[in-house]
């Protein structure tokens, strides 16, 4: 990956310099066009200049022109009075008359002369105004494309730099980009130096206990051990194989896999076949209208079979995944199922070859027929010979499965070499297959198209085409499917099981495997017959835990009893405190209604003192009569008494019969109660001034703290972005850990590997000890029974 950064940073570093280099040839030009548009520009002010001359110039001739025009005209008028005053004074000499004819010619000849030079003149201006004019459009129409020509180079070069400048800043984060992760690289390079220089004294340090261990047990075989059972073949064959539990839990695995795809292939072929016989008896006869030929109806009647051939299939692969188990031995020797599913498969590949003289033929009579074009034609050969790649294809995998079913039958018949070429050549041949029947595919999806153009296609056909076109469809994904399951899982089927006898040497046999399993079962059994359950137990931190809570619970049981006691005594007493308070609260609630009943009976009093009687009456009012004493007194006493009048305030308004104590009550009443409230209307004006002035203040604070939250909501829009960002890093990094985590679990696989190669070879250097001994003891037996 560096070399890559490092060629594309090469790359853009020589697309820079050849800008670069561009940049500064369109700068010249650019500074070139710049001084020539200033060079017309001066040009264009000198012409400017010459125009406004000859525009000068050409003012003062018409002044002058003028002149001369009055002037003739003056000359005129005075040769027509010079003639009038000839014509009167002809009785004159002619000497007088000769002169003024002298003078008029003199002026005539002035007269022609300043007219020609006028018009001279005229000329000249009129050329020499049309050429200025000329060389200004010139000029303009060149400083204008000048102009633009200028504004295009200088557009090019703000793009050329802002190019630059974006190329640069993106130089610059790639190299500071590729720093960091140079310096993280050499970081982790150091790391994984300094874990291989630990790994390596470890591997040393293993090694040279290995080399002791495999001395001390290369003593104690040579010591103790009385004969190797590896080194004959009917000994060896009591001994227990290893098992390989993970590889067998990848076999069941797999075959579970293998189930589901045969399953979806069965689906499609039964499909195929049918939608086929369906198809031969529409086209090219309806057999509902006419009869079809002999020959369909033999390929009708021979695909109507199909499924007596085609569901074997499926059914052979189940039995093949249900004798694989966790408790089985999984091999090429073992599965005995497989040369079942291997006649199965023999009998459809039969069954394929039986029908396809048929199917051949049955397309040359679609070709045969009235309305076939040629393009159709064409498309019925080549459906023809995919039909003939398909049946081979099935023939070649039919062999290769038959391959591979050999070995349950006599273990021997195949070498893991010659597995392992057979599972290629397999795989392989799935691809082959999925290819034919892609180009099966395609090439009926055109047949379909070209057939649906002519004029006697009927509804069923078309329908039957669309089903025969999808369950070709779905060959074609199910042989692809199984291909790359075959593919992916390859190097699994072409490794070793695991399984054989001890010491390497031969194949495994599948009686031994039963054996094994039946002693492994056994083992098991009793294993658990002899398993006694253990005792519940309290673990000893925890048991230690419980011993102190105890003895300080037995410490301060003393201290808790007395606390029990006191707390007592204080419970007894604040219920004798609270039945005395009780007391106390009833005696002071009767002392309180006395006080009541005793300030009513003070506040009548005074009422009543108020009123000036003895006991309170009611004042007579307009709705009220008088009393019965006033009623019958004489009306004098009736005016000088109580008048019924109405009074206003601020409270409102009352009817009531003032005498002159009264009014001076009322009027001290009224003033008392306008006070009251005139106090009371100052206190909730400050109050509403505060209110107003907190009002003020908290509407303040509210704006500052929304120019906070804004502030607040921007910088977490920042930290989001950052929060971002460094999730992103995390990321990185954690793929990064990840593919380094991968990489030395792969260094440590690599190493159980070899130490299990190791392990493997000190057992093999063992038994060969043992054997050594073994023949070592029994020459010294013979030697001393010589």
């Amino acid at each position: 990956m560096a070399a890559d950064l490092q060629s594309k940073y090469s790359k853009l570093a020589q697309e820079y310099s050849k800008l670069r280099a561009q940049n500064q040839v369109l700068k010249k030009a650019v500074v070139d066009e710049q001084g020539s548009s200033t060079s017309l520009k001066d040009q264009l002010k000198q012409r400017d200049q010459s125009l406004r001359k000859v525009e000068q110039e050409m003012d003062s001739l018409s002044f002058r022109n003028q002149q001369l025009a009055k002037r003739v005209e003056l000359l005129q008028e005075e040769l027509t009075a010079s003639e009038a005053k000839g014509k009167k004074s002809k009785h004159r000499g002619d000497s007088p008359s000769q002169q003024g004819l002298q003078a008029q010619i003199v002026f005539d000849e002035d007269l022609q002369k300043k007219i020609q030079e006028n018009e001279r003149l005229h000329i000249q201006f009129f050329e020499a105004d049309e050429q200025h004019r000329r060389q200004e459009a010139q000029l303009r129409a060149r400083l204008e494309e000048l102009e633009r020509d200028s504004e295009q180079h200088q557009a090019v070069v703000d793009g050329l730099t802002q190019k630059y400048m974006e190329t640069i800043e993106k130089l610059q984060s790639d190299k500071a980009r590729l720093e960091v992760k140079s310096q993280t690289l050499e970081r982790e390079a150091k790391e994984c130096r300094l874990r291989t220089e630990e790994c390596q004294q470890q591997l040393k340090k293993y090694q040279t206990e290995l080399s002791r261990q495999l001395e001390k047990s290369s003593s104690v075989i040579l010591e103790k051990v009385p004969f190797n059972d590896t080194k004959y073949s009917d000994y060896n064959t009591l001994n227990v194989p290893p098992h390989n539990r993970r590889h067998q839990l990848k076999a069941r695995d797999v075959a579970g896999q293998a189930v589901t795809f045969v399953q979806d292939l069965v689906a499609a072929l039964l499909n195929f076949h049918s939608y086929t016989e369906q198809r031969v008896h529409i086209y090219p006869l309806d057999s509902s209208i006419e009869p079809i030929s002999p020959l369909n109806q033999k390929f009708s009647q021979y695909l109507h079979e199909n499924a007596a051939y085609v569901r074997p299939l499926e059914d052979g692969i189940l039995q093949v995944h249900q004798s694989i188990t966790e408790d089985t031995v999984t091999t090429l020797e073992t599965v005995g199922k497989l040369k079942e599913f291997s006649d199965h498969f023999t009998s459809y590949t039969c069954f394929l070859q039986k029908i396809l003289p048929y199917q051949l033929k049955s397309l040359e009579q679609e070709n045969e027929a009235s309305l076939c074009t040629s393009a159709l034609s064409s498309k019925n050969r080549e459906l023809q010979s995919d039909m003939r790649k398909m049946t081979s294809v099935f023939e070649k995998l039919q062999n290769y499965i038959t391959l591979l079913a050999l070995p349950s039958v006599r273990p021997d018949a195949l070498s893991q070499s010659s597995s392992t070429a057979v599972f290629t050549q397999l795989a392989a041949c799935l691809h082959g297959l999925q290819d034919a029947m892609r180009e099966l595919s395609k090439h009926y999806s055109v047949k379909v198209t070209l057939e649906q153009e002519l004029p006697t296609v009927t509804q069923k056909l078309s329908t039957t085409n669309e089903c025969l076109l999808s369950s070709l469809v779905s060959l074609t994904s199910c042989s692809g499917k199984i291909a790359t399951f075959f593919s992916n899982n390859l190097d699994f089927f072409a490794s070793s099981a695991g399984y054989g006898p001890r010491g390497g040497a031969g194949a495994l046999n599948p009686l031994q495997a039963e054996s094994m399993l039946g002693n492994k079962k056994q083992a098991a059994a009793y294993m658990l017959a002899i398993r006694k359950p253990r005792p519940e137990s309290v673990p000893y931190s925890e048991a230690l835990s419980n011993r102190r809570v105890l003895t300080s619970s037995t410490e301060s049981r003393e201290g808790l009893t007395q606390q029990v006691q006191q707390s007592q005594e204080k419970i007894a007493r604040l219920e004798q405190e609270k039945e005395h308070w009780l007391l106390e609260a009833q005696l002071g609630r009767v002392r309180l209604e006395k006080e009541n009943r005793r300030i009513a009976e003070l506040e009548a009093q005074l009422s009543a003192a108020l009123g000036g009687c003895p006991a309170p009456q009611p004042l007579p009012t307009e709705g009220t009569a008088a009393p019965p004493g006033l009623e019958e007194g004489d009306p004098e006493e009736r005016g000088g008494g109580k008048d019924p009048t109405q009074t206003s305030s601020l409270v409102g308004m009352l009817t009531v019969t003032s005498s002159s104590e009264d009014v001076q009550d009322e009027q001290s009443r009224e003033e008392l109660i306008k006070t009251h409230y005139m106090a009371r209307v100052g206190e909730l004006t400050a109050q509403l001034q505060v209110s107003d002035s907190k009002a003020v203040h908290f509407h303040a604070e509210c704006r500052a703290l929304a120019k906070r939250l804004a502030l607040a909501e921007k910088c977490r829009e920042t930290l989001t972005e950052e929060v971002k960002a460094a999730n992103r890093n995390i990321s990185g990094l954690q793929d990064e850990l990840t593919t380094t985590k991968r990489s030395y679990e792969d260094q440590l696989s690599m190493m159980s590997d070899h130490l299990c190669s190791m392990n493997e070879t000190l057992s093999k250097q063992r038994e060969e000890i043992d054997t050594l001994k073994l023949g070592s003891k029994a020459n010294s037996k013979k030697n001393k029974g010589r």
